[in-house]
């Protein structure tokens, strides 16, 4: 009897934990990494190291899930995204894209932790160790062996982000039960980017633009990234990507050689507009002796990455300011107001 009224207990606490666990681990779903992953039925509360899926949470109106996010959000989104969802400004920052503290993700008692594909593997594992479900984004399609890379070598590039994209708003939407947002969100996207066609289709490819993205330091996107793929759409030409793959560092000499008609700079990096229109080295690119140097809008998220609204709107944007004969009849404020006010609840204004 001894033995019995000791077994009883932890036999019953070993179920007791059995079944929580179970509970707790409702449904799998598969990653962006080709990961299987066991996670709650009901997600309640996510922390949020990637910013791109930041974005997309707060477009989705699942915001209100997050409970802790990284810690770079303000220099990757803008300060001002934090109008969205004004939580953001006193949310714990437990992490980043590329580091993590266990300790204080734990504290958070997320349901799940979404990071960047490219995640460091140290961190991946500290990760999968504490048990928590994690689930990697990377907008993408890859090819095989290639889901980890942060410059990836893709057979094509458009199918890749464009399908990509779709998947991982479906993921996301899948994993904080939003997925009828979701698919507003998609049609959205591919009823703007099939009306954009409609008009750089008939464009000549002799006439369309040579485009350079300037970014901080000469650093900018070659092949390989969704920023070429958001030229392309508006009707230009990547300066850069028969040279360079991926995100990189190039010199000035490479610049005056690709001699571009037009440059665009991030919104989040305006600084850089002052630096090309000031300093000497830059004076004789056609696109600085013309005044074709552009700070693009919010909303024209020219990242290695691709986003809804870049492609719903920047794209667009981006083609009306290479061709605005061809898209005198394009109001963006109006485009951008119909797309802020569905998928973010206000109209759009653009952050001072």
């Amino acid at each position: 009897m001894i033995f019995q009224a000791r077994f009883i207990p932890h036999a019953i606490a070993a179920f007791m934990l059995f079944w929580a666990g179970a509970a707790m681990a409702d449904r799998t779903v598969t990653d962006q990494l080709g990961r299987k992953v066991e996670i709650p039925d009901n997600v309640r509360h996510v922390v949020v190291l990637q910013h791109q899926t930041l974005n997309i949470l707060a477009q989705l109106g699942a915001a209100d899930k997050i409970v802790g996010v990284l810690q770079s959000w303000k220099k990757q989104l803008g300060p001002d995204f934090a109008r969205f969802y004004p939580p953001l400004e006193s949310m714990p920052t437990p992490g980043d894209l590329a580091s993590v503290n266990i300790e204080a993700v734990l504290a958070l008692k997320p349901d799940v932790v979404f990071i960047t594909n490219y995640v460091p593997d140290d961190m991946l594992k500290q990760l999968e160790s504490s048990r928590i479900p994690t689930i990697a984004i990377s907008l993408r399609r890859d090819n095989p062996g290639q889901a980890h890379a942060l410059n990836p070598s893709l057979d094509n590039e458009d199918t890749a982000y464009t399908e990509g994209l779709k998947d991982g708003i479906r993921l996301i939407a899948d994993i904080t039960g939003t997925t009828d947002r979701a698919e507003s969100l998609i049609t959205a996207v591919e009823q703007s980017r099939k009306r954009l066609s409609g008009k750089i289709n008939a464009l000549p490819e002799a006439k369309r633009k040579r485009v350079y993205m300037a970014n901080p330091e000469l650093t900018t996107y070659g092949s390989g990234k969704y920023t070429g793929l958001m030229m392309q759409h508006a009707g230009a030409m990547n300066v850069a990507a028969k040279d360079i793959k991926g995100y990189k560092k190039v010199s000035m000499e490479d610049v005056l050689k690709w001699n571009p008609e037009v440059i665009f700079v991030q919104d989040r990096y305006s600084q850089v507009v002052d630096e090309i229109k000031t300093q000497p080295q830059w004076k004789n690119i056609d696109a600085v002796k013309t005044g074709n140097v552009y700070l693009m809008p919010e909303y024209a998220k020219a990242w290695g990455y691709p986003m809804p609204e870049a492609i719903a709107l920047g794209e667009t944007w981006m083609a009306k300011k290479l061709y605005p004969d061809q898209f005198a009849d394009t109001d963006m404020q109006a485009l951008a107001d119909r797309y802020y006010s569905a998928f973010y609840g206000m109209k759009y204004t653009r952050p001072h």
